[in-house]
Order: C-alpha cells, then sequence, then structure tokens
C-alpha cells in the first residue's frame, strides 16, 4: 500500500508533467486552426483539421536549407565543445602546471559575464574575416564553452588518480591518456555535454539573426521569427513551423535522456 507522502510526489509530478507538455498540445491544435479559428476570443480547444499550414510553411520560408544550416550548425557546435571542453577539462583537473588555479577562475568568470557583451566584438572579427552570411559565422563562436570546460572538469576529478599513474608506467604521455584512458571513460558527462550543446544550438536565436541575414544562410529559428509581422502574425503557421523545428531537438533527449541524467548526476560527485 502507497504512503501518503508517496501518493503526494505522484500528484505532484503529475501535475508537473500536464504543466511541460500542455504548451505542446497547443502548439499541435492552433497549427491546425485557420488564423480566424487560432485568435477567436474565448479560445477554442478544437482544431479545424488545417493540415495545409504544414506546407504553407516550405511556401513562405526556405524551410530545407534552414533547417540543413541548423542541422550543420548544431553537430558542428556540439563535437566541437565535446572535444575542446575535454582537452582544457582534462589539463584542468588532471595535470599540474603553473597557474593553474589562476587560469581556471579566469574561465569561470566568463560565466559571469553576460552573453550579450560579446556580440559587437565577436561581430566585428566575424565581418572582418569576410565570414558574414555563411555557415563559419554560425559555428566558429560555439565551438567553446567555459561551462563546458567546468562540467567535465568535475567528471575527471571525480576518476581515480592511479588511471594516470598506471598509464605513465606503461610510457603514455598526456595526449594518449586523455584520449585512450579518459574520453571512454567519461563518456557519461560528454554525453551530457553533447545533449545540452545540442539543445542550446538548435534554440540560438540572437547570434544567426546578427551575422546572417540572407534567408537560405539562416538558421529555422531567426527563419521562423521573420514570420511574425508588424501588424499581423499567421499563429496557425507559425505553430506549425515551430512544431516541426522542435521535434528533432526532443527526439534526441528523449533517446539520450538516460546518459543525460546519469552524466550530470556523475558530474557532482567530487568538487
Amino acid at each position: 500500500m502507497r504512503r501518503p507522502g508517496s501518493r503526494l510526489t505522484h500528484a505532484l509530478l503529475t501535475l508537473g508533467a500536464i504543466g511541460m507538455v500542455a504548451p505542446f498540445v497547443w502548439q499541435f491544435l492552433t497549427s491546425l486552426k485557420t488564423l480566424p479559428h487560432a485568435t477567436h476570443v474565448p479560445p477554442t480547444l478544437v482544431p479545424d483539421g488545417r493540415w495545409s499550414n504544414y506546407s504553407q510553411i516550405f511556401d513562405l520560408l526556405p524551410f530545407g536549407e534552414q533547417f540543413l544550416n541548423t542541422l550543420v550548425m548544431t553537430a558542428a557546435r556540439s563535437l566541437g565543445q565535446v572535444i575542446f571542453c575535454a582537452m582544457a577539462a582534462y589539463a584542468f583537473a588532471r595535470l599540474r602546471f603553473p597557474g593553474r588555479t589562476f587560469l581556471f577562475g579566469l574561465f569561470l568568470s566568463v560565466l559571469m559575464v553576460p552573453p550579450q557583451l560579446f556580440i559587437i566584438p565577436q561581430y566585428e572579427i566575424i565581418s572582418k574575416l569576410g565570414w558574414l552570411n555563411s555557415l563559419p559565422a554560425l559555428i566558429v563562436p560555439g565551438l567553446f564553452s567555459a561551462f563546458g570546460t567546468f562540467l567535465l572538469r568535475q567528471f575527471f576529478l571525480g576518476l581515480p588518480a592511479e588511471l594516470d599513474e598506471a598509464a605513465r608506467l606503461d610510457g603514455a604521455n598526456p595526449l594518449r591518456i586523455w584520449w585512450s584512458v579518459m574520453m571512454p571513460l567519461a563518456r557519461p558527462g560528454l554525453v551530457a555535454l553533447g545533449i545540452l550543446t545540442t539543445i542550446w544550438s538548435w534554440n540560438d536565436f540572437f547570434w544567426p539573426l546578427v551575422v546572417n541575414n540572407d534567408p537560405e544562410k539562416m538558421t529555422l529559428s531567426a527563419g521562423l521569427a521573420s514570420l511574425q509581422g508588424q501588424f499581423m502574425t499567421d499563429y496557425p503557421v507559425l505553430m506549425a513551423g515551430s512544431l516541426l523545428a522542435s521535434l528533432p531537438v526532443i527526439a534526441v533527449f528523449v533517446v539520450m535522456q538516460r546518459q543525460f541524467v546519469q552524466g550530470i548526476a556523475f558530474t557532482g560527485t567530487k568538487g
């Protein structure tokens, strides 16, 4: 027999789950309505069955090109952060060199600076390199993350020090130890960082909107934002496009959620 506390916990979790799913249900229902029906007051739940909204999004936007741009940007950023952050995290966690603590403090200080402050200098660099309206403009600024370095450093600190000693006795250098010993053991943390970076990159809006104004070079987030007019917005079509854009990242999280939770839990085992 379940205890009253257990029933209350399940009831709260159920309410939380409903609250999380409700926006997606409303988004789907709105995507099947006409514009007058979607803006009706009071709102109605029954959709019109207007599936043509999903085909109309391909007429209003170069949806395929924007989807490919978003996919390439997300994959490149995720792979880059996993590799570069893992290298930096391993150095801060396992190697001994002068100024290590001070340098790590500088890395963490970046987390206290609002990312909007980097927009202008990053834009100037991208502009002088001639990368505006290109994939490198979307990818390069997101290849590294101070948060990712901190996350993986916590994971590497939790691994036994005897692993490094045994590898050194076998003649392995630090790069070989990092690649052959530490990286396989850090898989849960790497997966967690990869999922976080994937979600963040897929939803990134402000930076792609700033550097790429050509519709065929935009990402999905920036392209969908262009559908919002000053005086009128076709909300059913916008909801249809947003739903199509959110499906891949939802699928990634559903498939990898166990590894994600495991990686987040393991990163806090040792400070």
